[in-house]
């Protein structure tokens, strides 16, 4: 359990930070989405939520995969 925790919280770690970063350039249409929205706080919390929950999802998944591997 301490594995899928520790892949859980690396997923966490790095959809924060993909979702912060499509949310601060630019050049993605992402930006403009969150600027001409109705209220930009509450979108950019919905984005930024939404990337990290699938990267986390993701991860422990994976992570799960890669300890029943080793278990083997």
């Amino acid at each position: 359990m301490i594995e899928m925790a520790c892949h859980a919280a690396m997923g966490v770690a790095l959809g924060l930070g993909f979702s912060f970063a499509l949310a601060q350039i630019d050049s993605s249409a992402i930006a403009s989405l969150i600027a001409h929205s109705a209220n930009p706080t509450t979108t950019t919390i919905i984005i930024v939520s939404y990337f990290t929950l699938a990267f986390a999802v993701g991860a422990s998944l994976t992570g799960f995969v890669f300890t029943m591997m080793q278990e083997r």
